[in-house]
């Protein structure tokens, strides 16, 4: 129903791998994390999942769209949203637009969402960029008209991936921590440290976030495993 049709159908091959190459063992692995999602919420539905880190540049942003993409692959609606209103990329992965996005949702009364989505080459997939950054994000997704937002969208996707802002850097994840059903907190490798993942799961904690579980950025791949198969897949380059 909600659909705008893009004519710049173009992606960047490191960030989206699920996408332009389904078959290797990157793609398997967020098959993989979209299994143990699910099995996390065996006993509640799953309809709003958050994905956030401690500090930016761990990949939060990749994983998420990559994760959209397979649930999305599954046979689910999906909505991927950018809720990164202070540092959007999702636009940039999915090279479109982002003139207008959520922000117009938030900031302008009867706006409609039908005209604001992209969408995309994975079947059942559509973007909702951020729009526009906005002087106060915080305020606006505790908004009543963020939860309507919300609940809206509820009624016509099976799954909506917010693709939000670090955790120990502003409030914007707190604040989006007990509205989703769940969370994903990306570590990445090299990026991250003991303290500062500690401190961001505090936070989440404080506001009774459902962390379901941390993603592992970049990890080292072991070669030599079946005939050298690990050694020649590339590391994910991740943004976000």
């Amino acid at each position: 129903m909600f659909k705008k049709r893009i004519s710049e159908k173009k992606y960047e091959e490191k960030n989206l791998i699920t996408l332009i190459d389904p078959t290797s063992i990157i793609s398997e692995e967020f098959r993989t994390l979209r299994t143990n999602i699910q099995f996390s919420m065996i006993d509640k539905e799953l309809k709003t999942l958050m994905v956030t880190s401690s500090k930016q540049g761990e990949g939060k942003s990749t994983i998420a769209a990559n994760l959209a993409v397979v649930f999305a692959s599954q046979g689910k609606k999906v909505l991927l949203v950018d809720a990164d209103m202070r540092n959007p990329s999702l636009h940039k992965l999915f090279k479109v637009r982002n003139q207008q996005g959520l922000t117009s949702i938030l900031t302008t009364k009867n706006r409609q969402l039908r005209s604001l989505l992209h969408e995309t080459s994975q079947e059942n997939l559509n973007l909702l960029t951020s729009g526009i950054l906005p002087p106060n994000p915080s305020e606006l997704l505790a908004s009543q008209r963020m939860a309507q937002f919300i609940e809206a969208v509820k009624q016509e996707y099976d799954l909506i991936v917010f693709d939000m802002p670090p955790v120990n850097v502003v409030t914007d994840a707190q604040v989006m921590g007990n509205k989703a059903d769940g969370t994903v907190f990306v570590i990445r490798k090299e990026v991250a440290d003991l303290s500062e993942i500690l401190k961001a799961k505090e936070l989440l904690n404080l506001v009774q976030a459902n962390v379901l579980g941390a993603v592992f950025n970049s990890k080292e791949r072991v070669k030599g495993l079946n005939g050298g198969y690990y050694a020649k897949e590339k590391e994910l380059d991740t943004v976000g």
